[in-house]
């Protein structure tokens, strides 16, 4: 096999001398027009609104609570009839709420709803409504199970009623790619604009798997940490948390969002997807994957490793992942690696929704100028030597690009690369 492992294996123009990060650094060439972002909508267990979920990562709280990250205070009879809601399983309601909550930020219901798609992803779909009605059908036998179970515990549930409750006859799925799926959502979501499948896409992803049989399925991986805290790249880190949530994004067609005045909070410049090829749960032992995503997404998007301001690792907190992936950041950039953050340090690991969450925080990042922490860093891993903003939240005026890392079992790879509006 003749590929070549490392930074010089790609197109991408490495680094040259001189190059300052931020506002000095030029601007982010770009490919296209791009993509905008012009609606943001996420439920974690630290709130619901772009906003508020923000500022609590600036604010260094924690959402994770006895070893969980629940959505505590959601309740989806604020949001949605009830009697359409009971109809819904957990992941459903959040990524619809989610959904509405960006729909309605960016104006979805101006648009033509013939070019409006929904890919909205999950990692497992209804798992709480499907270990519910394998114990009623034991318990029970067939009068035991619902009618409702199956569109209640497809994967595609969420995709169908954002669709139907926003009267929306574009392209609507589902994408499955572990925890790499509300990444993939994203990026397929620009693709299907840049190809003219659709002006407007509600993109993202949707988790609720803190059922006791998922959890002990990860805790019987050795996935989970014994300790119940979430210490992505530390010394002392012992697995990652579970979490529960949803993060959606509305992109646009950026000549679309002009026309009618849109409000643009962000662009999506580019997208890489890779597979490792290596194992189902643990990821390739050089970070080949990871880099090779990485690379494609700063080409897709025109840019050098230099023009990077900020990268929002995966970072799930378990010992081999953060190892990795610290490793595949020094093979792609050097020894001058921008700052690196884990949002899972705080809201634990929202699986299937992690990656749309971590995007928002991109564009957050991006649009206020300020990096989130890290939180729980104490005892620094000598094998994890980058710049993780463990002081707390960092001002950094006038930043440009940044990159958000997701890596889902399976091997499975996405990076996406988003701009300044």
């Amino acid at each position: 096999m003749s590929t070549t492992r490392g930074a010089s294996s790609g197109g991408v123009a490495q680094r040259g001398t001189g190059t300052t990060r931020g506002a000095g650094s030029g601007g982010v060439a770009t490919r296209g027009t791009g993509v905008a972002v012009t609606g943001r909508g996420v439920v974690t267990s630290l709130g619901e609104g772009a906003d508020e979920f923000f500022d609590a990562l600036l604010a260094g709280r924690s959402g994770i609570v006895d070893g969980l990250s629940a959505c505590t205070d959601f309740d989806p009879d604020r949001h949605l009839d009830p009697r359409a809601a009971r109809r819904m399983d957990r992941f459903t309601q959040l990524g619809l709420v989610a959904a509405l909550e960006a729909a309605g930020e960016a104006g979805v219901s101006e648009c033509d709803p013939d070019r409006v798609a929904v890919l909205l992803g999950t990692g497992v779909g209804g798992l709480t409504t499907l270990q519910e009605q394998c114990t009623s059908f034991i318990e029970r036998g067939e009068r035991g199970v619902s009618p409702n179970f199956v569109p209640m515990m497809m994967p595609n549930a969420a995709a169908g009623q954002v669709a139907i409750h926003l009267g929306l006859h574009g392209p609507g799925f589902s994408i499955a790619s572990a925890c790499a799926t509300g990444s993939h959502a994203i990026g397929e979501g620009m693709r299907m604009i840049e190809r003219g499948a659709a002006d407007v896409v509600l993109a993202g992803g949707s988790e609720a798997a803190l059922t006791s049989l998922c959890i002990a399925a990860f805790r019987r991986m050795g996935a989970l940490s014994a300790g119940g805290v979430s210490r992505p790249f530390d010394a002392r880190r012992d697995g990652f948390v579970m979490g529960e949530g949803a993060g959606v994004l509305v992109l646009e067609r950026e000549e679309h969002a002009a026309a009618r005045g849109a409000k643009v909070y962000g662009r999506v410049i580019g997208y890489g997807a890779s597979n490792d090829a290596f194992d189902m749960v643990q990821p390739d032992e050089e970070g080949l994957g990871a880099q090779i995503a990485m690379r494609a997404a700063l080409v897709d998007a025109g840019a050098a490793p230099g023009d990077v301001d900020f990268i929002s690792a995966h970072g799930t907190g378990t010992p081999i992942n953060d190892r990795i992936e610290t490793l595949a950041i020094h093979r792609l950039f050097g020894e001058d690696a921008p700052p690196v953050s884990s949002t899972k340090s705080a809201i634990g690991h929202l699986l299937g929704a992690a990656g749309a969450a971590e995007a928002l925080v991109c564009v957050e990042t991006l649009r206020r100028g300020m990096l989130p922490p890290t939180i729980n860093y104490e005892e620094p891993d000598p094998d994890c030597d980058l710049d993780y903003v463990t002081e707390g939240a960092r001002e950094a005026p006038g930043i440009k690009l940044a990159l958000s890392n997701s890596f889902g079992f399976g091997g499975q790879n996405a990076c996406l690369a988003l701009a300044a509006a």
